[in-house]
């Protein structure tokens, strides 16, 4: 493949990462297809084999990461929950971006979580979680990890004194999101890897702590976690690397191939794979359109960030790339794009005036407005696409968290969580604006 992965903004043989995300790799070994403009589609669910033999090399090559790297051949395709061409250059268009050796994706984020959660830790093991998290990952550490025989403890990430006080010897994992869902605080991904590394040093390999990070909301077009330390990056491909909320798909990209056969046995033997024609959406629409989307939703992002900071209404407002933000001089490190430039991401999420009971019934109010009355602002769960989205998580993503949960883990029932789309800027505030004048003093 005459592959050359640099660092910096570099994607492919010195190009940069902008454009390798338009046009991938020229020539794949996952398949030959150097004369399609687009990635070509499979639509088998199986595969001829030629024989026995070559079938029973495909079942031993599908767990190895360097199975595409025979010279003159390509990987050997035996059935689509096993490997398939199609998802394959998306795993490797991934793995690329993300920095990383060893790519798999899935039928959803939720199933890349299961699985870098099912691969590092197992029945008697323990694992370290930041404790404000999507509300369906907080829900599967919570209530099903325990049936399991895995103890979770939920701690402030954003204090190395306390995720060290919350490391045991049985600690197998330390999970979080950076921003975390919804209330976008931010987690130093290299000072959490750095205390792991440290921890590891005494440790057998079988007994060592993996940094897992979910990279939804900003993409490694915002962050490469990787970079930074991070054992293991997982991220719904629904939201912004799709960006049009047609597929729904999820990855799990790790820094070396340690864990490859495990996951790859994980996602047959499991089932959550993702579709042909998922992966073929995702790399055609999504990758390519995803720098050209995402620098159009910071510029709102801001715009909209500093609106809703001088309204009277508002008491907070949580977004990386604002000088109030408490972690801002760590997004600054932290998140920036391939060139190295700040890149924030398109999550807002800010807080109505009042005490908690009033904040509820405001939010509600203010929400159910836009519902019925907002051209540009849409009422729904998810996030990244064209359209603004927006959405009371203390009530509705984040339901799995109760009362004193969501308090301990700092969000309100008055939060409002606002996913921005690609909308006049100004259009946007004037159906903000309409909600708030609906609002009683």
């Amino acid at each position: 493949m005459n592959e050359r992965r640099d660092g910096g903004g570099s994607g492919f043989n010195g190009y940069s990462m902008d454009s390798f995300l338009v046009h991938g790799l020229p020539d794949d070994a996952f398949w030959e297809y150097g004369h399609h403009v687009i990635p070509p589609l499979t639509a088998s669910t199986t595969f001829r084999l030629d024989s026995v033999e070559r079938g029973h090399q495909g079942f031993l090559d599908f767990t190895r990461p360097d199975a595409s790297e025979r010279p003159g051949e390509h990987p050997i395709y035996i059935y689509d929950r096993v490997a398939e061409p199609t998802v394959a250059l998306l795993e490797h268009s991934m793995m690329i971006a993300e920095r990383g050796s060893s790519a798999t994706a899935f039928g959803s984020g939720m199933a890349a979580i299961s699985a870098a959660l099912g691969v590092s830790v197992q029945t008697g093991g323990h694992v370290v979680s930041h404790r404000m998290i999507y509300g369906c990952t907080f829900s599967l550490l919570k209530n099903w990890l325990p049936r399991h025989g895995i103890d979770v403890t939920f701690a402030d990430l954003r204090s190395l004194a306390e995720l060290a006080a919350a490391i045991r010897p049985e600690t197998r994992v330390v999970y979080f999101e950076t921003p975390a869902n919804p209330t976008l605080e931010l987690i130093d991904v290299a000072a959490v890897a750095k205390l792991v590394a440290e921890r590891n040093e005494a440790r057998d390999e079988a007994e060592r702590i993996r940094v897992i990070v979910d990279n939804t909301f900003a993409t490694p077009l915002c962050q490469r976690p990787l970079e930074h330390g991070a054992d293991v990056v997982v991220q719904s491909l629904t939201k912004n690397v799709m960006g049009f909320g047609t597929d729904m798909g999820g990855m799990l990209v790790a820094r070396d191939t340690a864990l490859h056969a495990d996951v790859r046995l994980y996602r047959k033997d499991y089932g959550g794979v993702l579709s042909p024609r998922g992966a073929w959406a995702i790399l055609v629409y999504g990758l390519p359109s995803l720098r050209v989307r995402t620098r159009s939703q910071v510029e709102n992002c801001f715009a909209i960030a500093r609106f809703l900071e001088a309204r009277p209404e508002v008491c907070r407002v949580s977004y990386p790339g604002l000088p109030s933000h408490p972690e801002h001089e760590l997004a600054v490190r932290q998140m920036t794009d391939f060139q190295g430039r700040p890149c924030y991401g398109s999550m807002l999420y800010f807080e109505l005036a009042g005490d908690p009971e009033s904040q509820a019934r405001r939010t509600r109010r203010f929400i159910d407005h836009l519902a019925a009355h907002a051209y540009t602002i849409t009422l729904a769960v998810s996030l990244g696409q064209l359209k603004t989205l927006v959405e009371a998580p203390g009530l509705m993503t984040h339901s799995s968290y109760d009362a004193c949960e969501a308090a301990a883990a700092g969000m309100s029932p008055g939060g409002v969580r606002l996913a921005l789309g690609i909308e006049d800027p100004g259009d946007l505030m004037r159906d903000l604006e309409a909600a708030f004048s609906a609002l009683e003093p």
